[in-house]
């Protein structure tokens, strides 16, 4: 005989089932004490993460997938001997990796299109997830992962690794004493030069050459993609394309249908540790005004991005300029974060943070740090994975952090300022800007 039973009762009885499930979890890693780890996605990023995880006590790689023979035949020489056993499953298919029992953690280093199927199902077979930035190619795809996240009490550790990062957590200590005074202007940039007319061609067969940080992409023709590469599963969701080398690999992130260009994969970064920094939560309102200016080249995404993101209590600018390396205000590198205050500026990026004073003051900080985030982030997220507590970038803060510059995205794709209901989550009175928080999928991929 069925029986009523009220929201309060029923959520009490979920609430007891998590706790009973992470409890086990918990007990089950404290028996083993080891974490077993599938790796998705052996390009760079991947492979610098992963040997991240592998320098941790009780950690160990056994399953590692990609699309690319070449690249997942050679991932696992780029490995620790110690912590590479000679049984690592080489797979094609991220799906025969989630399925897999004996796999605690799942790691996603895949490009932007492929981030939230891969870790939506990871999640669901009761894996816990370090996702690398952004966190997904549309604002519908970070709402999943959040709701997915909460749903099955699983650790979604989001790649921006400023938060676990020594020079943003010093400066942040900088800026809550009051030293630079009040703030009237955040302003966030990356700047990479890559006009150099010499390096800016390269053929079908080049595929390993410099990528397109350093030089253009070109304006290769499309052909055959190389031996090894399963190029339908690496479109997957994504609309079917010819191959073309310069949409290939890093490279993809200068193209709508993969990634939404540096201003998202790059800006997350900043505008995640000002978030951080000043307690914010999401935006009121954003405007980008860009274009390609200055590259002829094949890409999709602008060259050149300004972007403004009004806050409650303060505006925060956005800069990408990749024809172009001046930094900004004593930036020593190629990107950075200023905030402007009343008595000083104070600047911080991956390598220290130094604290510039208004005119005829002495300079009262300056310091040098190690760039140690991706280690310091990786021990955040295994503590979380052994206690069930949230970790350092939890999957709602990156999910906030990456909407905010999709809505970039969509104000530079629709030529007008886009209004944002930050509890709601939803585009206000724009039915056109609204469309593009969501995409479809080629068949047979959903979220579902």
């Amino acid at each position: 005989m069925q029986q009523d039973i009220s929201r309060r009762q029923f959520a009490v009885a979920a609430g007891g089932l998590a706790a009973l499930n992470a409890a086990s979890f918990a007990s089950a890693q404290n028996r083993s004490d080891e974490i077993r780890i599938g790796l998705v996605g052996c390009g760079g990023r991947g492979l610098t993460v992963l040997r991240t995880f592998l320098r941790q006590p009780s950690t160990r790689v056994v399953a590692m997938c990609d699309v690319d023979q070449s690249r997942l035949t050679q991932a696992p020489k780029e490995l620790p001997s110690e912590k590479s056993p000679e049984k690592i499953e080489l797979l094609g298919d991220f799906r025969r990796l989630v399925e897999r029992p004996d796999i605690d953690v799942v790691v996603v280093a895949t490009p932007d299109h492929w981030h939230a199927i891969p870790a939506l199902q990871a999640m669901r077979a009761g894996k816990d997830v370090y996702l690398e930035k952004p966190v997904a190619h549309t604002i519908e795809e970070g709402q999943m992962l959040l709701k997915t996240a909460r749903q099955h009490n699983r650790i979604l550790q989001v790649g921006l690794q400023q938060r676990s990062q020594e020079a943003f957590l010093e400066a942040e200590q900088v800026l809550r004493s009051g030293k630079i005074g009040e703030i009237s202007l955040v302003h966030c940039f990356n700047v990479w030069n890559q006009t150099d007319p010499e390096l800016t061609s390269y053929s079908i067969s080049e595929i390993r050459r410099p990528t397109g940080r350093e030089i253009g992409l070109g304006n290769p023709p499309d052909g055959d993609p190389p031996p090894g590469v399963d190029y339908d599963m690496w479109l997957g969701p994504a609309p079917k394309r010819p191959f073309n080398p310069a949409r290939f690999h890093w490279n993809y992130i200068y193209f709508w249908d993969y990634s939404g260009g540096m201003q998202l994969i790059w800006m997350v970064h900043l505008l995640d540790s000002v978030r951080q920094m000043l307690d914010l939560k999401g935006p009121k309102a954003v405007h980008t005004s860009a274009g390609s200016f200055v590259m002829r080249d094949i890409r999709e995404t602008p060259d050149t991005v300004i972007t403004t993101i009004d806050y409650p209590n303060v505006t925060v600018v956005c800069s990408v300029l990749h024809a172009s390396g001046f930094t900004f205000g004593g930036g020593r590198y190629d990107h950075g974060i200023q905030f402007v205050g009343s008595k000083a500026t104070l600047m911080v990026d991956r390598f220290g943070y130094q604290l510039l004073p208004e005119v005829k003051k002495p300079e009262l900080i300056r310091t040098d740090t190690p760039n140690t985030g991706t280690l310091k982030h990786v021990e955040n997220f295994l503590t979380s994975v052994r206690t069930r507590k949230k970790p350092a970038c939890d999957i709602e803060e990156g999910h906030i952090s990456t909407t905010a510059l999709h809505l970039a995205n969509i104000s530079y794709r629709t030529g007008r300022k886009i209004f944002w209901d930050s509890e709601k989550e939803q585009v206000l009175g724009d039915p056109e800007a609204a469309s593009l928080s969501r995409k479809d999928y080629r068949a047979p991929w959903s979220l579902a």
